[in-house]
């Protein structure tokens, strides 16, 4: 049997993704790198097997709409009018800006206006994957500083959600290019304008919200709970694929709104479900797989020849997104009266560009609204603007710890009132706090198990420390009464934090393995008499955490196994109870 060109780009997009990608880790450069380089390699401008463009597209879109669909799936809300005051109009300036600063580099280039602001457009977003991670490492995804980048981030992704529905109607009103996504022929046969094609547009936009918001908030999550109660996870993991598709689908065919946002929508709906949990868990390996797919597809795109071509359009490209765009970021925050903390870390994760990006500029060319030139430019500056990010992170955290803050003059009447008038600057996020709690049960991972294990001992009267960076658990935490500490625990900094060494008992709760395994081995190497208390899923599993330093392991199974049998040895039931024989 001969293998097709599906498979091949599967074993070799992929395989060539994890090689890179791993390489980039070792570097400890975001895999996001390596997954652009690996389709680098794939793609017709470099030397050796070339993969098929069109299949790879092909894979590339059922990415997107998973990829959408993940931030559908987090879009919280709650979080955004938290912050919303700064988030919202910073978002909107700061795509302004940028905007503006592509516009400019086009026109200089010889592009016409339309194509300098697509560029620029597509200059302006940054890369959620990017952002959130840098923002877990550092631990900030629980304070200000991260709520603001998170908020300012998913104004992002709905700005570059509405331009993906905007884009082909204009481009098709000013050239006459055809537009899957807009309104089409029925613009042309009314010849309705370029506002008109705008407005019917718009229209149908609202008509999806309001299907999404009467029928799909109700048939969703009444399907999503039903298929759950079948107690099949298959068919609960197959249920939130098919919601994912098939409302992107929909929303194309019957709404002529684009793939992603009937994908982003049908994961903010979800989101308001108690399953939206479970739902990202069940879907997040394949939306890596199909993630990891569009990079490499993105990659096939990029002529490496451009860095020799247009070395002067890359830096000005470059310099948009490292300096135009921090500068612009950081004037905004401080204006809002937000620390220079603050700022320069919502700067700092602002400054590369990712998924919407490559999005907006391949619908770009496919318009003929922007150059191909435009698009090389804008993978080269987010291949460098990724690759380069950690290093500005770190430079921020070195100028932020360099500057230490100023005495403040005391203030005079006028500047009392204007004080009182304002509302008060927050403090710069301060560093982990140790705890002071001494002969204390430290939990880490506050789910299921750890809630349970949690209320247990505060019920006993043990003083509880929990480790836990997710929203809900720290929530649970809190109305249960323990000290929190936030943060991974696999973190050195936040075990270190936890006082191991004056601690009765640590249990890790954590379901996954290999960050179990690390937060062992770190404490064992902290306070080697420490109990320390794990659990796991299978023989393999008890096996390597007791390697990393568990004294103990408690496999969930064989603890149900033992607990049957124990009713074993109990007295028979009584006569009355005893069913007859068929």
């Amino acid at each position: 049997m001969h293998h097709g060109p599906l498979i091949a780009i599967l074993v070799a997009g992929l395989g060539l993704a994890f090689v890179f990608g791993a390489l980039a880790q070792r570097l400890r450069i975001s895999p996001l790198v390596g997954y652009l380089l690996a389709g680098v390699a794939l793609g017709p401008f470099t030397p050796g097997f070339v993969a098929d463009q069109n299949l790879a597209n092909e894979l590339a879109e059922v990415g997107v709409i998973l990829l959408m669909f993940g931030v559908g799936l987090h879009f919280s809300l709650k979080d955004l009018l938290s912050v919303k005051a700064i988030a919202v109009p910073g978002a909107i300036v700061q795509i302004g800006i940028a905007t503006l600063l592509g516009l400019g580099l086009g026109l200089a280039l010889g592009w016409s206006w339309i194509s300098g602001a697509v560029f620029g457009l597509a200059l302006s977003t940054a890369s959620t994957v990017v952002l959130l991670r840098a923002m877990q490492e550092r631990r900030m995804v629980q304070t200000e500083k991260g709520r603001i980048a998170v908020g300012w981030l998913i104004v992002e992704d709905i700005a570059m959600v509405l331009a993906l529905v905007l884009l082909p109607v204009l481009a098709e009103a000013l050239n006459g290019t055809p537009a899957g996504a807009g309104p089409g022929p029925l613009a042309t046969r009314f010849d309705l304008g370029i506002w008109g094609v705008l407005g019917l547009t718009v229209a149908k936009l609202f008509a999806f919200l309001a299907f999404m918001l009467i029928v799909g908030r109700r048939v969703i999550p009444w399907v999503l709970h039903w298929v759950a109660h079948t107690g099949s996870r298959e068919l609960f993991r197959l249920a939130v694929l098919a919601v994912a598709l098939g409302v992107a689908f929909i929303s194309a065919s019957l709404f002529g709104v684009s793939f992603a946002l009937g994908a982003f929508f049908a994961g903010m709906i979800l989101n308001e479900s108690p399953l939206s949990q479970r739902a990202a868990e069940e879907t997040l390996p394949l939306r890596d797989a199909f993630a990891v797919l569009f990079f490499v597809s993105v990659g096939m795109l990029f002529d490496p020849g451009i860095l020799l071509r247009a070395p002067f359009s890359l830096l000005g490209t470059l310099a948009i997104i490292l300096i135009g765009k921090s500068l612009g970021a950081w004037l905004i925050v401080r204006a809002f009266g937000r620390s220079n903390a603050t700022a320069l870390t919502i700067s700092a994760s602002l400054a590369q560009i990712g998924e919407f990006s490559f999005i907006l500029a391949g619908l770009g060319v496919s318009l003929a609204i922007l150059p191909p030139e435009g698009r090389d430019l804008i993978l080269a500056g987010a291949i460098l603007s990724i690759l380069l990010n950690p290093v500005t992170f770190a430079l921020v955290d070195r100028f932020a710890a360099e500057a230490p803050a100023k005495p403040k003059p005391k203030p005079g009447i006028a500047e009392t009132i204007a004080v009182v008038e304002k509302e008060p600057e927050p403090e710069p996020t301060p560093d982990i706090a140790p705890t002071t709690l001494s002969d204390h049960m430290v939990v880490v991972g506050y789910g299921r198990v750890g809630a349970l294990l949690g209320a247990g001992l505060i019920a006993r009267g043990e003083k509880l420390l929990v480790i836990e960076e997710r929203g809900d658990a720290v929530a649970a935490a809190k109305r249960d009464g323990a000290e929190l500490l936030l943060g991974n625990a696999a973190d050195p900094a936040v075990l270190a934090a936890a006082g191991l060494d004056r601690a009765r008992r640590l249990f890790v709760a954590i379901p996954q393995s290999f960050e179990a395994g690390q937060v062992c081995e770190q404490a064992r190497r902290d306070n080697p008499e420490l109990p320390i208390i794990a659990r796991a899923h299978s023989d393999a599993e008890v096996a390597h955490l007791t390697k990393c330093g568990a004294t103990l392991t408690i496999m969930g199974e064989a603890e149900i196994a033992r607990a049957m049998l124990s009713l074993c040895a109990q007295a028979e039931p009584p006569p009355a109870q005893v069913q007859p024989a068929a």
